[in-house]
């Protein structure tokens, strides 16, 4: 089976998460796209989540509800933290040895690849599927030599980061920008909880 892991933080899933996921999905002909959301990043130490495991969880779930190729997993909240991809991918192994696996990332972490634990461990065992934001060759990152790897290009202006800050100010989020059951539920758990 052809298996895409998406970590991330996932503070709050939006839109954009989506639409790289299916467009992988398209492009390579996966089976399954697996959202695990992060305990903590190694790469952010410092900052805490707005949102917590199980809201995370939950929002991915209602965000993923009716795309049957989209799954949400656990495995990297129960793993102990940081939340480093080599541990991701060596459980997911054990549990899922049949397993194609692909990893699914922005370009912004494909120029930072280098840097992650274990880089040819995650290289060896993986096929690299990059998508970039924008349009046209300039917007492409660089081949890495020795990484197998897929580029895709696309374009959505979500983030995170405003999402939460539009949230918290209790304003209406840009159209389209996190699907309607998702932002419902993240509006309570913030207002209501």
């Amino acid at each position: 089976m052809k298996v895409c892991l998406f970590g991330g933080s996932f503070d709050p899933v939006h839109s954009g998460h989506l639409l790289m996921a299916a467009e992988a999905q398209r492009v390579c002909g996966l089976d399954r796209v697996v959202f695990l959301p992060a305990a903590r990043s190694p790469f952010k130490l410092e900052s805490t989540a707005l949102f917590s495991d199980e809201q995370r969880l939950e929002l991915l779930r209602l965000a993923t509800a009716g795309l049957p190729w989209a799954e949400v997993s656990e495995l990297d909240l129960s793993l102990p933290v940081p939340s480093w991809s080599w541990r991701v991918v060596e459980a997911w192994k054990e549990q899922h040895p049949e397993d194609e696996l692909y990893w699914l990332m922005g370009t912004d972490q494909w120029e930072q690849l280098h840097r992650w634990a274990r880089y040819e461990y995650l290289v060896e065992n993986l096929h690299m599927v990059v998508y970039a934001r924008g349009e046209g060759a300039a917007a492409l990152p660089q081949p890495r030599e020795g990484v197998s790897a897929t580029f895709i290009q696309g374009h959505h202006p979500a983030s995170s980061s405003k999402l939460r800050e539009t949230l918290l100010k209790k304003e209406p989020l840009p159209e389209g920008w996190m699907p309607e059951a998702a932002e419902a539920a993240a509006r309570r758990m913030l207002f209501f909880s």
